[in-house]
């Protein structure tokens, strides 16, 4: 029986939420699947057939420890998307490649060389920005201002950081997820934020429910995921494109080809979808 093991960290033993009908799922196919950490030493990472990282939640905090084991697994058997893929990802400069190719939400790169004149750009060519740190999830971090005399700029968290434009829509029409399985797009689920929030996560209030895959959303996240894979040369067997509405078009403000949460919990369906997937790619190898 093949093996699949499913990559999560210590706060989440059990994988993403949700993440018990995967096992499952991979059962259904005559496939064993189970979650493991990725920092467990004694997890035998060569005697899996693949390996999927799921719900590695504290990768940003633990960035070089968390590639240095993507590489080494790497080398011992077969990981999902890749380590030199998983580094470009973590860090969200990849957005300014990725506009020269695909609609993108407009990025700018800042850091502590001159953070405050860098600020003030943003501040003037989009009027209230967004600032994120260039690794990170969840959230975690961001800040919205609309002066570089904002009080809420000396708690930024440690940079370097990105800025955009506050992409207003996210506050009527929301965001929207496609998961592209293969290249080709699944599912959609779309997130709204609670009332006077950009973060549409359920940590900050947000709300998310499944969607019948919408075409136009379907094509700009095929087109964000086949970009990463020529960039990379890369064959990119998952991902999560977040998309937001910006200037009357559908754009991307987030790709995610580390640990793209499945949502499972919202959308169970797409359990049978990702085993399908590596059961696929497992027949082939």
């Amino acid at each position: 029986m093949a093996c699949v093991l499913l990559v999560t960290f210590d706060l989440m033993p059990d994988g993403e939420p949700g993440g018990s009908v995967l096992p499952e799922a991979f059962a259904a196919h005559g496939i064993e699947a189970r979650w493991v950490r990725w920092d467990d030493p004694s997890v035998d990472w060569a005697a899996a057939d693949l390996v999927a990282v799921r719900s590695t939640w504290d990768y940003h905090r633990r960035l070089p420890a968390f590639l240095a084991w993507a590489r080494e697994v790497e080398r011992v058997t077969a990981l999902l998307n890749g380590a030199e893929v998983f580094a470009w990802n973590a860090d969200k400069a990849y957005l300014t490649e990725l506009a020269d190719v695909v609609p993108t939400v407009p990025t700018m790169l800042l850091d502590d060389t001159d953070c405050a004149g860098g600020l003030a750009a943003a501040l003037e060519r989009w009027g209230s920005v967004v600032v994120k740190p260039r690794t990170g999830a969840g959230g975690v971090g961001v800040v919205v201002v609309e002066s570089i005399d904002d009080a809420r700029l000396e708690g930024l968290v440690a940079g370097p950081w990105i800025a955009q434009p506050l992409v207003s829509s996210v506050r009527t029409t929301g965001e929207s997820s496609v998961y592209v399985f293969g290249g080709v797009a699944a599912a959609q689920v779309d997130k709204v934020a609670a009332a006077g929030e950009v973060r549409v996560h359920e940590l900050y209030g947000g709300s998310s429910r499944p969607v019948a895959l919408d075409p136009e959303r379907a094509a700009v996240a095929e087109g964000a995921v086949r970009a990463a894979a020529t960039r990379w040369g890369a064959d990119l067997a998952y991902a999560r494109v977040d998309l937001m509405v910006w200037e009357g078009a559908w754009v991307v403000s987030e790709l995610e080809l580390i640990e793209p949460g499945l949502y499972l919990d919202v959308d169970p369906a797409n359990a049978d979808r990702f085993a399908t997937l590596l059961a696929g790619r497992l027949a082939r190898s």
